[in-house]
């Protein structure tokens, strides 16, 4: 018999002063048997940051040619991509070739610093492709916050996320190990 996947809600109240955008939402997360906690609030935390009323997850580790996340336009081409994990070369290149924008979500300090020494030059010429990195110690942090039902609060601004809720809270800054054109599109 199958695994089934895990079904998380998340009620979000989320404030970008950056781009100036207040929105609440309430989410349906389902967790992969093979996803950890870690990994699903990681997407979690990256849906936070790019949050809009089109963005969506998608089918996420069980579709091999789809992101963890995308925002799509109106004649559905894909205007974000968000990843997570360590991807090869290909599939950045898969990414930055069918979307505007592609923001991978590099987690697992050890690993992550050994993967990023080998693509890093490789990568460089993908100028719509930013890479974003959450230390251990955060993603722990992070991970305090999941439970089946969550009510959190985010506020985004300089480059800082601040997540709450009844019992925790964080402030959290990625590490930019590669800029590409997603801030100045604003997202």
């Amino acid at each position: 018999m199958a695994l089934k996947a895990t079904i998380y809600k998340a009620a979000i109240n989320i404030a970008d002063m950056d781009r100036n955008f207040f929105h609440d939402a309430n989410l349906t997360l389902a967790q992969h048997p093979s996803e950890t906690e870690q990994r699903m609030m990681l997407r979690l935390l990256a849906w936070i940051c790019h949050a809009d009323e089109r963005l969506s997850f998608t089918r996420g580790l069980s579709a091999e040619d789809e992101p963890e996340i995308w925002r799509k336009n109106d004649h559905n081409g894909i205007e974000l991509w968000v990843e997570l994990g360590l991807p090869d070369e290909k599939r950045l290149k898969k990414a930055c070739n069918q979307s505007r924008t592609v923001v991978l979500y590099a987690y697992s300090e050890r690993a992550a610093n050994v993967w990023w020494s080998q693509v890093q030059n490789k990568v460089s010429q993908f100028d719509n492709l930013s890479v974003r990195f959450i230390d251990d110690e955060l993603l722990a942090q992070l991970t305090a916050f999941c439970q089946r039902n969550m009510v959190l609060q985010a506020t985004l601004q300089d480059d800082a996320i601040w997540l709450s809720d009844a019992q925790n809270n964080v402030e959290i800054h990625f590490n930019e190990w590669k800029n590409g054109d997603w801030k100045q599109a604003g997202h």
